[in-house]
């Protein structure tokens, strides 16, 4: 028995359904393994492996050959993250339907970090509420790079806005983008006949493509910098998430604006703001949540001691308040709401004409 026995039209609903009331009230429990754990203790090994071989790539080696080695490693890690999901759920479907179904769910979820997103923004804001900054600047420093320890209230409330908006799409939108794609990919393999026409579970690609997702957003966070000694070992990891985070951001983006109430005022914003960031989505990302809050993010902040300065997204025409995070945090919320309705409606289009 497969699950393409149990209402196959359902599972892929009932399975994102699932995965996002998961993440709800669940999210990633502390110390519970997480698929996105072991792909960073991958890359770290690897990592630690290539520069061992390549001592000192900048003067011994040639950039193109530590390119390569990058990109070789990244295509493997993004390719074969998926295979081992989709290979998981098949064995798991072998054993019983009703724990494949349990296992994407729980898969998908992972892949989701609304909840995270949530539990990081208030584990800042409870103390800074309550006037300890020290505490605010040292919870925060667990979840963003820049310098914390003399930021003043303004700067932290800030920096959390940033967190929440830039990983919004990342961390959220974009995993769900793929999942759908993912099944709709699937129910097309599954009624075109070959290896899926009895497809183990239509929604099998949805978590083998979300999870390729994480992996590739995963290797950009920790080896996709433009500085030494990444610059080369990371490149094609930087290029790919860039690549890969293009559609559901603007997508994002539009329903975004839509959701503002004034998308024409959001988008021209955007248009003006948005391509002054050196990276082809954050700045998107964080630029439709200031135009719809009526804020602005951006400015100076302090790496390692290293002053850093990012253009100003957005107008100020409100200062950034702990309402206005809490207003961001319902504005991804609505979006995925948003995005995981059209898909069922999809769904039942595709199978009812």
């Amino acid at each position: 028995m497969n699950l393409s026995m149990l209402l196959p039209d359902a599972v892929p609903a009932a399975v994102l359904l699932l995965a996002a009331i998961l993440d709800y009230l669940i999210g990633d429990p502390w110390g519970w393994p997480h698929p996105v754990r072991v792909m960073g203790w991958l890359i770290d090994r690897y990592t630690q492996v290539v520069f061992n071989i390549w001592n000192n790539p900048t003067d011994e080696m040639s950039i193109l050959p530590l390119r390569l080695v990058g990109t070789i490693g990244s295509i493997l890690l993004v390719i074969g993250s998926g295979t081992l999901v989709w290979l998981a759920v098949q064995v798991a479907n072998w054993v019983d339907p009703i724990f494949a179904i349990a296992l994407e769910s729980i898969l998908l979820a992972s892949c989701f970090a609304g909840k995270s997103l949530r539990a990081a923004a208030q584990d800042v804001l409870h103390p800074l509420n309550e006037g300890d900054l020290v505490k605010a600047r040292q919870r925060l420093s667990f979840y963003v790079g820049r310098d914390t320890e003399n930021l003043s209230e303004p700067e932290i409330l800030r920096a959390v806005l940033e967190t929440v908006t830039e990983n919004a799409v990342d961390g959220v939108m974009a995993p769900l983008f793929y999942g759908v794609v993912g099944v709709g990919a699937s129910y097309i393999l599954s009624v075109s006949g070959g290896m899926f026409a009895a497809s183990e579970g239509c929604l099998c690609l949805g978590v083998a493509f979300a999870i390729a997702y994480k992996a590739a957003s995963t290797l950009d966070s920790m080896v996709g910098y433009k500085e030494a000694p990444l610059t080369d070992l990371g490149w094609f990891s930087a290029k790919l998430d860039d690549l890969l985070t293009w559609v559901p951001c603007r997508l994002t983006v539009i329903t975004l604006a839509f959701l503002s109430g004034k998308p024409g005022y959001v988008w021209r914003i955007c248009q003006r703001d948005a391509i002054k960031d050196a990276s082809p989505n954050s700045g998107w990302s964080e630029c439709v949540y200031a135009a719809a809050l009526g804020v602005q993010v951006g400015g100076t902040n302090s790496y390692r001691g290293v002053l850093k300065n990012k253009p100003l997204l957005g107008e100020a025409i409100d200062p950034i308040a702990p309402e206005k995070i809490n207003q961001a945090l319902q504005l991804t919320r609505y979006c995925f709401l948003i995005w995981l309705g059209l898909s069922f409606l999809l769904y039942t289009f595709f199978f009812v004409f």
